[in-house]
């Protein structure tokens, strides 16, 4: 039974940036029992907590703005709600908010999810990263391929511009806001590949996620 609906934004830190998705989800349903609140489960042969998270984060990157929507069996008040799921935390999660949806049958969250944001930050300076990044932008196309299938990355990348640095005068830092709708998914490593740099020599963090109006919260 779902009496009330939480969603929740959380950052998924150094510790558990090699936790993939389903693990996440599996962790969060610990986190509950720990907590003692009453997490709605499915009906039938295999219950199955009442957990949506906006969307899958790729293996070693950590995030700042992870968005889930968690039900309870019961309504429990905001305070005491918080104060149970922080203290049950595992190392590696954090809650950056937390508020209540009014429509408990509302839209899914994976349903709402339009854009994320990015910042990759480079082990190394590199003097021409402006001109590549000018160069990657004015480019019509942008041929790749994953998993065997050839795709366009030029459309999927909304924006893409170097982070102003304090401390030198070689920016090592990259934002960038990629597509994350079904079928039109960028990556940022795959942008950093087409900027010609190592994905493995950089660090990569979600710092956003963009939804659609949400009627939902109305």
């Amino acid at each position: 039974m779902k009496a009330q609906r939480w969603r929740i934004t959380f950052a998924k830190t150094e510790e558990m940036r090699f936790t993939g998705h389903l693990d996440l989800i599996l962790t969060w349903e610990r986190t509950f029992r720990r907590s003692g609140l009453p997490l709605s489960y499915s009906e039938g042969f295999n219950p199955r907590p009442v957990i949506n998270l906006a969307a899958p984060l790729p293996l070693g990157f950590t995030s700042k703005a992870e968005l889930g929507d968690f039900w309870l069996s019961e309504t429990v008040p905001e305070k005491s709600f918080s104060s149970a799921l922080k203290a049950a935390l595992p190392p590696g999660l954090e809650i950056m908010q937390i508020e209540e949806i009014v429509s408990i049958h509302g839209n899914k969250l994976p349903t709402l999810v339009e854009s994320a944001r990015y910042r990759i930050s480079l082990e190394e300076s590199y003097p021409e990263l402006a001109a590549r990044i000018a160069d990657l932008l004015a480019a019509r196309s942008l041929p790749r391929e994953r998993k065997g299938k050839a795709y366009d990355l030029r459309p999927l990348i909304q924006s893409l511009s170097l982070v102003k640095s304090h401390n030198s005068t070689t920016p090592k830092e990259l934002e960038t806001q990629l597509s994350l709708l079904p079928g039109a998914t960028g990556r940022p490593d795959e942008v950093l590949k087409a900027l010609d740099l190592d994905p493995l020599k950089a660090r990569i963090c979600r710092i956003k996620i963009n939804l659609k109006p949400d009627p939902s919260k109305s």
